[in-house]
């Protein structure tokens, strides 16, 4: 396999998962006497450019279906991350109702509803049927293709260009990086800005957070490789700023590199210089990570297994992809973990891929009064923790996995 940006061979394996189904392939109860796909997942890493990435088994249609269950406004804290961007973009760039703002992968309309809310001109770019069918409940403009630059030129060419693009968690989902970061340059005006978030792969390391990686996951995203991806394909980074989302995100900022109408700011020298001495652009940093992520493999297992010899009662929170991740590689089942609980209606009363362990509503917990709850999208434990503490009065224990078995103290 070649690298995805620079076209370099592949050589070098980061994390070998062995197989798995697509993370967010959630299955009806009339799909369970099917056989479902299984396909390897693994990333290597480019020892030219630094990107971290998937083998490509599968395309991204298959992937990102009309029934892709991850709807972003499900979480609370989310949302007000996505209104503290909308207040913060109006008052850094001085948004108004003559300008335009556009959102990559729209999902459900979070964020975009609150720039419609602030009387900005807005549209979302959403492929997937679902999501972009909740956004447009909210009155917003979706448009449902996944954007590129052939898009992108299209969208020019009506005087549609933005003067803002967000890009929240999306850069990692696409399997052609060029053609989809080239897309941005098309789209901007002159003096626009485009803003992309995603998890940064020093936390992911750091943090020992194997479980995000999934074959959704195409890329895994240094700034050291962003910078090198963004300058052949039309965009100079020009500021950064490090977010506590997702385990630890970076939120970059970017220019059309032919305009460059706002000054580099010293923030992408110092997270550069960070990385680097990280040894971010040495294979050293990348060797050992498969020997963590099996330990927590074996301590998960065994801690469930204990939990099962006590006769303790397990149930689980958060279909989410990253617990797939963590549940198929441990090869758990329902023997193990009765169920799993979600808000999300859109999960409910389907099964989870792999494991094929059942999602529930949260009546579920009042009804079997679990001895303990694993909490699985540890990113979002905080506020979990708070709205299970509302319900779950008869005291159960709240458990974590990543990046070790953590019981909360309830205190």
């Amino acid at each position: 396999m070649k690298c995805r940006h620079c076209q370099a061979q592949l050589g070098h394996t980061f994390l070998d998962l062995g197989t798995a189904p697509p993370s967010n392939a959630y299955l009806k109860p009339d799909q369970l006497h099917a056989a479902e796909v299984w396909l390897p997942l693994r990333l290597l890493v480019c020892d030219q450019c630094w990107l971290v990435q998937t083998e490509d088994f599968t395309g991204r249609e298959s992937l990102f279906d009309e029934d892709y269950a991850y709807f972003s406004s499900y979480s609370s804290t989310w949302l007000r991350h996505a209104e503290q961007y909308v207040i913060a973009m109006q008052e850094r760039f001085g948004l108004h109702g003559g300008h335009c703002v556009v959102e990559v992968a729209a999902n459900d309309g979070y964020l975009l509803q609150y720039v419609k809310r602030a009387g900005i001109p807005c549209f979302g770019i959403e492929p997937t049927a679902s999501t972009a069918a909740a956004a447009r409940e909210r009155g917003l403009d979706i448009i449902s293709e996944f954007f590129g630059q052939t898009l992108a030129q299209s969208l020019a060419d009506q005087g549609r260009q933005a003067d803002l693009i967000a890009a929240n968690n999306v850069l990692a989902h696409v399997p052609d990086i060029n053609d989809f970061v080239s897309g941005f340059a098309t789209l901007l005006q002159p003096s626009g800005v485009a803003t992309f978030e995603f998890p940064h792969l020093l936390r992911m390391v750091q943090g020992l957070q194997f479980d995000t990686a999934y074959h959704e996951h195409y890329s895994y995203l240094s700034l050291t490789a962003v910078q090198h991806i963004f300058a052949a394909n039309g965009l100079t980074v020009f500021d950064v700023e490090e977010l506590p989302t997702h385990g630890g995100s970076l939120r970059v900022f970017a220019q059309r590199t032919d305009t460059c109408a706002h000054i580099v700011q010293k923030s992408v020298a110092d997270l550069l210089a960070m990385e680097d001495q990280a040894g971010m652009r040495n294979l050293s940093f990348y060797a050992g990570f498969q020997e963590k992520a099996e330990k927590i493999k074996y301590d998960v297992l065994s801690y469930l297994i204990d939990c099962k010899r006590k006769g303790l009662r397990v149930a689980a929170y958060g279909a989410a992809a990253k617990g797939n991740t963590l549940l198929n590689f441990a090869g758990i089942r329902s023997d193990l973990l009765g169920y799993v609980v979600d808000a999300n209606p859109n999960k409910q009363l389907k099964f989870l891929p792999g494991s094929r362990i059942p999602i529930r509503d949260q009546l579920a917990l009042m009804r079997d009064l679990p001895d303990i709850i694993l909490i699985l999208p540890w990113n979002l434990c905080d506020e979990i923790i708070r709205d299970l503490n509302e319900v779950c009065v008869w005291e159960p224990k709240f458990v974590v996995a990543i990046p070790e078995i953590h019981v909360f103290d309830r205190n």
